[in-house]
């Protein structure tokens, strides 16, 4: 079961990103503030569910919170930024959308940029230990996958609906085949490298 982090009477954002190993496409961040009598039985780090799990969640997240947001930072903003610190910004951005101001943050991970002036807590792993990180994790996930199927017409090559373009054999292959597209991380390492003996 995924605690509550709150401090009595304050309001906390709970953020998580997805999207950061892959090889094409943006990060997507998500802010959540949940109710502190919230609770559903599924509710976990995103990647310990299953896709159905996670759009029913997604549905009862997006219904019953508080208050919530979901952001991104685009290819050629990771390229300059690098991952990591697209990764915060894009949940600066979210954090930015929320109608209510947090007064708290909680965040997976171990690094994170202040927000304005609000008190913030990292949590390696924190998206399996805390509710409101789980929620955001699970936002994350489900906005950019549907995200991902979307631009994955344009270029069908690469099989995005499917791997979500992570580093696959399948994708890797394609970008050898086919070069990369105008969505891709250039900055990243797209294709192996061959192994010396």
């Amino acid at each position: 079961m995924l605690l509550p982090y709150h401090i009595l009477g304050v309001a906390e954002a709970g953020c998580d990103e997805a999207g950061r190993g892959c090889l094409a496409g943006p990060v997507f961040a998500a802010a959540v503030i949940l109710p502190p009598d919230f609770h559903d039985p599924l509710l976990n780090d995103s990647k310990q569910l299953k896709e159905r799990e996670r759009d029913r969640l997604r549905e009862v997240i997006e219904r019953e919170a508080s208050e919530w947001a979901v952001a991104s930072m685009d290819n050629t903003e990771i390229d300059k930024l690098n991952i990591l610190w697209a990764s915060v910004a894009s949940m600066h951005k979210a954090l930015d959308m929320l109608k209510i101001r947090p007064e708290s943050v909680i965040v997976d991970g171990n690094r994170f940029k202040p927000y304005n002036t609000i008190r913030h807590t990292c949590f390696v792993k924190g998206d399996g230990r805390y509710a409101s990180i789980a929620a955001a994790s699970v936002l994350a996930k489900t906005h950019r996958d549907e995200y991902m199927r979307q631009i994955a017409k344009e270029f069908p090559q690469y099989g995005w609906e499917r791997n979500m373009a992570y580093p696959t054999r399948e994708h890797r292959e394609a970008i050898k085949l086919y070069g990369p597209c105008k969505y891709h991380r250039m900055s990243f390492r797209l294709l192996e490298e061959p192994r010396l003996f």
